[in-house]
């Protein structure tokens, strides 16, 4: 069954709760989105309260996908480039989806949701994300319509000896 999408929900409890749960899964699964196993929900909140503060200030958005029970199962942030020659292109960060939905193209689903959203906002022709290499993120993403545009090698510190390239990827909104 497909993901119900819904940008900017709103927020509460459960939403809260919702995503917590989401991101220590999907990092305890070993999804590479900004923790390293074994992680808590209470490890995660305060990256949650900062995604929160931008999100009040409208610097970043919110997009959620919904299963079939109402639960959270999928998210991506969405941040505005804050520079002013760069606000014609959004960052997309925190890009999960939970493992046991996974194999099931929610991920493509929520890859075009947050394009479709991207498309509605002012001014942003273009996404652009990065994505930790050796996870064969870059390649999913590729097949997204998203096309390497650099790397940098070592940049991604896992653990003592295990450095991972940042891999910058861009994808142009045509309108």
């Amino acid at each position: 069954m497909p993901l119900v999408f819904q940008l900017d929900p709103p927020g509460g409890p459960a939403l809260r709760d919702g995503v917590l749960a989401l991101w220590a899964d999907v990092s305890n699964a070993g999804g590479a989105v900004g923790f390293v196993p074994p992680v808590t929900t209470e490890e995660i909140r305060p990256e949650w309260r900062k995604h929160l503060r931008a999100m009040a200030e409208r610097r970043t958005r919110l997009l959620v996908g919904y299963d079939e029970d109402g639960a959270v199962a999928a998210t991506a942030f969405l941040t505005y480039n804050t520079h002013r020659l760069m606000a014609h292109w959004v960052w997309l960060y925190t890009v999960m989806v939970h493992p046991k939905h996974q194999g099931k193209g929610h991920g493509r689903e929520l890859m075009a949701a947050a394009a479709d959203a991207a498309r509605t906002f002012d001014g942003v022709e273009a996404i652009r994300l990065t994505c930790r290499g050796g996870t064969g993120a870059d390649r999913f993403y590729g097949s997204c319509g998203y096309k390497e545009v650099g790397r940098v090698p070592g940049a991604i510190r896992v653990a003592a000896g295990d450095d991972r390239d940042d891999v910058i990827m861009l994808l142009p909104l045509s309108r």
